[in-house]
C-alpha cells in the first residue's frame, strides 16, 4: 500500500450494524438509494400543504442533527428536510470511496433530480457551506435561495486554530491521530469538538452535549469513521487549490440565487475576515455577523439566523411579485 492511501473499508453490506440514530420530536429519517449513494435523509412533516421546500446540508464530521433547531424554528415556513452526506450521519459510505467537494455535491444534485423537489432553499455549514456553493453554481435551476453559515470557502492565511483539523487530510495523520487518541473518551472528545465549533461552549445545555456524546460513541463504532473524515478533509483541500471555473471563489460568482451570509467573529474554523469577501463574492447577498457566535451560528443562535432566513424569503417574495 502506498503512502498516499488508506486502509480498504469493507462494504457497507457487511458493516456491522451501530446504535440507532437520534431521532428528534416531530423528526422523521428516511433512507434513499441513488446512483453509487445512499443518503440518510431527516425530514419534518410540512405544518400544511404547498410549503416551500428546503434543504440543510451539514459540515465536515457534522450530519442532519447539525440542523434540527433551525429545521423546528422554521415550521410553517418551508418544508425541511436536511441530509447526511455519504459517510456521515446515518448515510454509509459513498460505493467508490470519493470524498471530495463535487462528489458530495453531486450526492445533493442527485437527491435533488431524483425526488424533484427542486428549487430548494438550500442551506449549507462549512464543508456544508462549499458544497453547496457548487450546487448553486453548476445547478442553478435547483436553487431558490442559498444560505451560507461559515461556509469552509478557500482562504489565503488560514487561522492557526483551524491547522490542526487540516492535518488530518496529510496522509497517515489520521491513523496516528487515532492512536494518539484511543485512550480519549467520548465526552473528551465531545467537549474538544465543542471548544472549537462553539463561539461559548458554556452555552450547550447538559442535555446538548449527552446527545452529542451519544451520537460520537455511535460513530466511533463504524469502521469507516476514521476514513470519511481523513477523506473529506483532504477532498476540501483539493477544492481549495482548484483554479479556473472550478475555483469555489469563482463558482460563488456564479451564483444567481439571493444569498444569505451568516459568519461568527468567534468563529475559530473560518476566518471571520472573510465575510466581506463573501459579501462580495456572491452577487445579491445579504451578510449576518454574530459577534458571540462560533463555527455553528445555526445551532448557537437558530432564533437569529431563523429570522434572517425569514426576511431573506420575504424579500425574494417580494421580488418575485413585483412588490
Amino acid at each position: 500500500m502506498s503512502s498516499t492511501e488508506l486502509p480498504s473499508v469493507p462494504p457497507t453490506s457487511v458493516l456491522p450494524k451501530a446504535t440507532a440514530v437520534r431521532v428528534a420530536e416531530g423528526e422523521r429519517l428516511r433512507s434513499v438509494g441513488l446512483p453509487g449513494v445512499t443518503l440518510t435523509v431527516r425530514s419534518r412533516p410540512p405544518a400544511r400543504e404547498g410549503l416551500p421546500p428546503a434543504l440543510y446540508v451539514h459540515g465536515l464530521g457534522g450530519s442532519s442533527q447539525n440542523w434540527s433547531a433551525l429545521m423546528a424554528l422554521l415550521d410553517g415556513v418551508v418544508a425541511s428536510e436536511a441530509l447526511d452526506l455519504p459517510g456521515f450521519g446515518d448515510s454509509p459510505p459513498p460505493d467508490d470511496g470519493d470524498y471530495s467537494v463535487t462528489a458530495h455535491a453531486r450526492a445533493v444534485i442527485r437527491y435533488l433530480d431524483s425526488t424533484g423537489r427542486g428549487p430548494v432553499h438550500l442551506f449549507g455549514n462549512s464543508l456544508g457551506g462549499a458544497v453547496s456553493t457548487r450546487v448553486a453554481a453548476v445547478r442553478p435551476d435547483l436553487v431558490r435561495t442559498l444560505t451560507l453559515v461559515s461556509p469552509a470557502l478557500p482562504e489565503l492565511r488560514v487561522q492557526r486554530t483551524a491547522v490542526p483539523t487540516g492535518l488530518v487530510g496529510l496522509p497517515g495523520v489520521a491513523a496516528l491521530f487515532s492512536r494518539f487518541t484511543r485512550e480519549w473518551t467520548a465526552e473528551q472528545r465531545v467537549r474538544g469538538v465543542m471548544a472549537l465549533c462553539y463561539g461559548d461552549p458554556g452555552q450547550v445545555s447538559p442535555e446538548a452535549f449527552r446527545h452529542a456524546v451519544e451520537e460520537l460513541e455511535r460513530r466511533l463504532q463504524l469502521p469507516y469513521f476514521w476514513d470519511a473524515l481523513t477523506r473529506s478533509t483532504r477532498g476540501l483541500l483539493s477544492a481549495y487549490t482548484l483554479g479556473g471555473q472550478h475555483g469555489l471563489w469563482r463558482q460563488a460568482e456564479r451564483v444567481l440565487a439571493p444569498t444569505l451570509l451568516v459568519y461568527g467573529a468567534r468563529d475559530q474554523l473560518v476566518g471571520f475576515r472573510m465575510a466581506q469577501r463573501s459579501a462580495r463574492a456572491f452577487r445579491d447577498s445579504r451578510l449576518l455577523t454574530l459577534p458571540d457566535a462560533g463555527h455553528v451560528a445555526m445551532m448557537e443562535y437558530p432564533e437569529t439566523v431563523a429570522l434572517a432566513f425569514r426576511e431573506l424569503l420575504g424579500e425574494t417574495m417580494t421580488e418575485t411579485s413585483g412588490g
